[in-house]
């Protein structure tokens, strides 16, 4: 059971290439680079690990389409690997904050749509009570957060590929600050996940 908090913990996580970016150059909805990685125990058990003290799943849109259009049919998929079986269960179990100036309603279930600034809605959800905020993969909702400060755990999976191009997770201008490694772990095909805390 995951305790709950009033003042709650913003962890964001998402995938990068080895040279810096989240997507490539030609088609930014296009992730079949990540497929050969995210099937690996490191990103397998990063997942499981952000996920187990985490109550509410901030999502964009783009990224909310994506995940709560395919990881429900995990659930009972023949021969799903638990730890995906268990990161779909989860999904489904959360409350889901879907960022979306285009949506009026939510095709899902428990999920609120929240139509304002990021950081707006995350101070709204700090001052609920639950556990981790868990971001997953959106990189326009992590973007903001970075330049608000208002990221606490920074989780990261890294493939060993180049994409040559396309958007990078860190702008310039991002507010200085210092990190703290809290885990790190590599595996099969060079993946690695690393885990930092925000030090203030």
């Amino acid at each position: 059971m995951t305790e709950q908090t009033a003042n709650r913990r913003v962890v964001t996580n998402i995938a990068l290439s080895l040279d810096g970016h989240y997507a490539g150059p030609d088609n930014p909805l296009d992730m079949s680079w990540v497929m050969p990685y995210a099937h690996t125990d490191v990103a397998r058990d990063h997942l499981t690990a952000l996920c187990e003290p985490a109550t509410t799943a901030l999502l964009g849109r783009v990224n909310a389409e994506g995940f709560l259009g395919f990881w429900p049919t995990v659930i009972d998929m023949e021969g799903a690997d638990p730890r995906d079986v268990g990161f779909a269960e989860w999904l489904v179990e959360a409350d889901k904050v879907v960022l979306s100036s285009t949506l009026d309603q939510a095709p899902w279930e428990r999920t609120t749509i929240v139509d304002k600034p990021t950081a707006e809605a995350i101070t709204d959800l700090r001052a609920t009570e639950g556990g981790d905020i868990l971001v997953l993969a959106s990189a326009s909702v992590i973007k903001a957060l970075l330049a608000a400060d208002e990221v606490d755990r920074l989780a990261l999976t890294i493939f060993p590929l180049f994409l040559g191009g396309g958007p990078r997770l860190f702008d310039d201008g991002l507010p200085a600050g210092k990190w703290e490694l809290v885990s790190q772990t590599a595996g099969e095909h060079g993946t690695m996940s690393v885990v930092y805390d925000r030090i203030r």
